[in-house]
């Protein structure tokens, strides 16, 4: 498993250990990590808190994201691609597409390469907690 894979998968942990949806992201440059996040809409009661959102949130100002790498648990969604085109990050590898489509076909069409890692663990995490809170999932992805 590719060490930044890892952070991400960790980060997904600490955000369903708070009670929230299991995503984590990280933000690399230069193989060093700028930032990192998981999903905090639960804890924060902020709708705008997914795990790309925080993890760009915590990396502050760097400037540009030129040769920055993020990766997430889950494909992100619009709004968090929006953010990636936004910024000119040109590379994404995800967890996991199973459970969630996201906007893989919107960052490609920026030009954003999109990496799927098909990642059993991440989609087999996902898969139990969405059929664990059903009501939550639905309102995460704006199906509610």
């Amino acid at each position: 498993m590719d060490l930044f894979f890892k952070y991400a998968m960790e980060e997904a942990k600490v955000g369903l250990k708070e009670g929230g949806i299991p995503i984590g992201s990280i933000l690399v440059r230069n193989r060093n990590v700028i930032g990192r996040g998981h999903n905090r809409r639960v804890q924060r009661n902020d709708p705008t808190a997914h795990a790309e959102i925080e993890c760009l949130r915590n990396s502050g100002r760097i400037g540009t994201y030129v040769q920055t790498i993020l990766y997430s648990t889950l494909m992100p969604c619009y709004l968090c691609a929006g953010a990636v085109v936004q910024f000119g990050i040109r590379k994404v590898i995800v967890g996991e597409s199973r459970n969630f489509g996201g906007a893989k076909e919107f960052m490609e069409s920026h030009g954003v390469e999109v990496v799927d890692l098909d990642s059993q663990e991440c989609i087999e995490m996902m898969r139990v907690f969405i059929l664990s809170n059903p009501n939550l999932w639905q309102e995460d992805i704006g199906k509610k």
